[in-house]
């Protein structure tokens, strides 16, 4: 099971977002779509490779659930800065599905989290495992907290957070792949919105799930507020590494970073449209205020859970039909979705920085946490 979301996300300290969300404002809204986390944190002090401090962990994502696991979903991705890492983007392209986990963690870790998800698909779907897999992981640098280097994340962590996947309320902030994250050089993690759109007479979700540790302090806008500049939290933050100084120490560049960013829903749509998913993800990023960093991996993904059974690639497997076919919305009809993404982006970053908490690392690194009371009180000054 899923730990429960925090009490308080953004809306708690009174920040408004446009569009109708669903009934727990998760990508878990969108119906098959499970969550699961496994959390790592242990030691403190200088930093031993191989011993800690540990602040890492994974998430998973099954986006049909585990009952159809392997079951193909339309998808596409997109790239809108390319310093880091998404498994399985290059089939997903070429083939405009696929029909694994998704998994994500720290950047030195996808390796084993490919091997954790072969295992765990060879133990719950043997027979689509035995086949051929290409499973999907995105990656985040946790550097600065964690002991990156130590392989604290391994095959058997993966599968326990494929185990642990589940519907419901999702876990956000510093938890899975997002414990050892930054945002905006507040201390970071994961999140999660939804909205619900009519289109036509039928109703459908749309769910964003991001793990964020990207944004300069001076470029956060929170509710149209510029946070950022305004805040009186320090700002010891390194999310990403880009050079050694002189002196041996690791520098980084203001505003570096990556996220990874996943669309799901319900709503009928070609691979095409779906990879138009991903490239709206960062349009909500923009509305926080990241104008995206030369030395961060912005990486996305769209995908629909309709039209089960159709996109399977059998390699001469039988079919009752010789032809494949999906159904999908109008072109014309599909800017409620984008809006939705868009909206849903937004708000998730917004739940990333509510819900983490001041988090001390490696060598006594440490990342604060957004300071709530001081939201609230610009809130109040905005709309005195």
């Amino acid at each position: 099971m899923n730990p429960p979301a925090r009490p308080v996300r953004a809306r708690g300290l009174g920040l408004e977002f446009e569009g109708t969300t669903g009934a727990l404002n998760a990508i878990t809204d969108v119906p098959g779509v499970e969550v699961g986390h496994v959390t790592l944190i242990s030691g403190d002090g200088p930093l031993t490779v191989g011993s800690g401090p540990v602040r890492t962990g994974v998430t998973a994502i099954l986006p049909r659930g585990r009952e159809a696991v392997s079951v193909p979903c339309a998808a596409g991705t997109f790239s809108l800065n390319g310093n880091g890492e998404l498994t399985g983007r290059t089939w997903i392209d070429e083939s405009g599905q696929f029909q694994t986990p998704i998994l994500l963690t720290n950047s030195h870790a996808v390796g084993a989290c490919h091997t954790g998800a072969d295992r765990w698909m060879q133990r719950t779907v043997p027979p689509a495992a035995n086949r051929w897999m290409l499973p999907v992981v995105g990656e985040t640098w946790d550097g600065y907290l964690n002991d990156i280097n130590g392989g604290h994340v391994t095959p058997d962590v993966a599968e326990q957070a494929l185990d642990a996947a589940a519907p419901g309320p999702v876990a956000e902030g510093s938890v899975g792949g997002g414990t050892g994250m930054n945002c905006y050089e507040f201390k970071g993690g994961v999140g999660t919105s939804s909205r619900t759109v009519e289109i036509r007479g039928a109703r459908y979700t749309v769910g964003v799930y991001l793990q964020a540790n990207f944004g300069a302090r001076e470029e956060l806008v929170l509710g149209g507020f510029p946070f950022g500049r305004r805040t009186a939290v320090p700002c010891p933050i390194a999310t990403e590494p880009w050079l050694e100084a002189d002196d041996g120490r690791t520098a980084v560049a203001p505003g570096a970073g990556s996220v990874i960013g996943v669309a799901a829903t319900d709503a009928p749509l070609l691979p095409q449209q779906c990879a138009a998913l991903a490239r709206r993800i960062p349009l909500g990023l923009a509305r926080t205020g990241t104008s995206g960093s030369h030395f961060s991996g912005d990486i996305f993904l769209g995908f629909s859970t309709a039209n089960a059974g159709a996109l399977r690639s059998d390699m001469g497997g039988r079919r009752e039909s010789p032809l494949d076919r999906l159904d999908f919305l109008p072109w014309g009809d599909i800017d409620p979705i984008y809006r939705a993404v868009v909206q849903a982006a937004e708000e998730a970053v917004a739940n990333v920085l509510v819900a983490a908490d001041d988090m001390v690392g490696r060598d006594g690194h440490t990342s604060y946490a957004l300071p709530h009371a001081e939201i609230e009180a610009a809130l109040r000054v905005r709309r005195s």
